[in-house]
């Protein structure tokens, strides 16, 4: 008898360690030109891990989903506990305030709500290569949004941060098209052009339907509902017809018997948001049961080679499940038992509430005090 929750655990759970496990490898090549990694790999390219005392080294594309998930987590707790919480996004936010902070020793913050548990990962401190517009944007005493736009920037820094949305928020909201707002709302905090907003909501749609669809939708199917509904989501926005044509060349390019150097090359290079999901689409549907393809391939190129590599590996991991990620890119990755936590946390829930008698303590610790600490290997 199929066991339904543990489906969807694994599924959580490869979403997150999938998004950790493409970073981590695009990490190493996020700066090099194809040349130079086929100069340097070989020509299929980088294929496994480079170790940093026997680690393989995530980036900022992973802390910041990290805080996506305790922001969402916090404001569940607080209306599970008091009855009342803000937007969703607010806590996204805060969140994202608290993971300055890890970046730049001089921020502080005093937003009214508990402060992330992340921030007593002190592996979490490291600087790798943050984008500018987040800083830039988090510094700021105001977020951005939809409507009202902190900037004009359609950076990548947006759409590869908000799996924990798809991955979550379907529990508490039965409508997918305002998951997939949210999950557009949360990359426009820092991401003010369409362009940087639009292809976050698409992203949340994929790995909703990857979680809460299993088995029902093929990895085409799920794209093509993703590239429909978000087009009718965004359908009086200008920029719309752009991200369905550069979706849509994804999607045909994944059917053409052509080499993936020169298609992901049509594509672009992954810096802005729209090109870092169509080249994750791209691989996703090509190599759609083959977890450790679709990822590799996504790093292989000129251009931002982590961030295609995490939302690649966030969609494979929901589409397959963390059983269909090998588990050589599982053992060497740094703060795994962190992306563990937070993974049970989103399929767990809170259980607690506001007149109940039930007290979980470390989860208190984590989501209402943020006292929570973990140990590390």
């Amino acid at each position: 008898m199929v066991d339904e929750k543990e489906i969807m655990l694994d599924k959580v759970r490869g979403c997150l360690f999938g998004g950790a496990v493409g970073d981590a490898l695009g990490y190493l090549v996020e700066f090099q030109s194809a040349e130079q990694i086929r100069m340097q790999y070989g020509e299929n390219g980088i294929q496994d891990y480079e170790l940093v005392c026997h680690k393989a080294c995530i980036s900022d594309d992973t802390q910041m989903t990290l805080f996506t998930a305790n922001g969402l987590l916090v404001g569940f707790t607080r209306l599970c506990l008091r009855g009342v919480m803000g937007k969703w996004q607010d806590y996204i936010w805060m969140a994202y305030k608290d993971w300055l902070m890890t970046q730049d020793k001089k921020q502080q913050t005093n937003h009214l709500y508990v402060k992330s548990w992340l921030l007593n990962v002190k592996e979490l401190h490291q600087r790798r290569a943050p984008g500018r517009t987040c800083l830039s944007a988090l510094r700021g005493s105001e977020c951005g949004s939809v409507e009202y736009p902190i900037n004009s920037s359609k950076g990548c820094g947006g759409v590869m941060r908000v799996a924990p949305v798809g991955l979550y928020l379907p529990k508490h909201i039965k409508e997918i098209r305002k998951v997939d707002q949210i999950g557009a709302e949360a990359a426009a905090l820092t991401h003010g052009h369409p362009l940087g907003y639009i292809p976050a909501a698409a992203l949340t749609h994929i790995i909703a339907r990857c979680v809460f669809s299993p088995g029902s939708m093929d990895m085409d199917q799920i794209v093509e509902e993703a590239i429909k509904i978000t087009a009718e989501i965004y359908q009086d926005n200008g920029y719309r017809k752009k991200f369905t044509a550069i979706m849509e060349k994804a999607v045909w390019l994944a059917h053409q018997d052509r080499g993936d150097w020169e298609a992901i090359r049509e594509i672009g290079e992954g810096w802005v948001a729209e090109e870092t999901l169509a080249i994750a689409v791209y691989c996703a549907v090509k190599y759609q049961n083959d977890f450790a393809k679709a990822v590799t391939v996504s790093v292989n190129h000129d251009g931002d080679s982590d961030s295609t590599g995490a939302v690649t590996g966030n969609i494979m991991g929901a589409y397959l499940g963390m059983k269909g990620i090998p588990e050589k890119y599982i053992q060497p990755l740094e703060i795994k038992e962190v992306i563990e936590e937070i993974a049970v946390d989103l399929f767990e829930d809170c259980k607690m509430s506001e007149c109940g008698e039930y007290r979980d303590e470390k989860w208190v610790e984590k989501y209402c005090t943020g006292n929570y600490r973990i140990y590390l290997e």
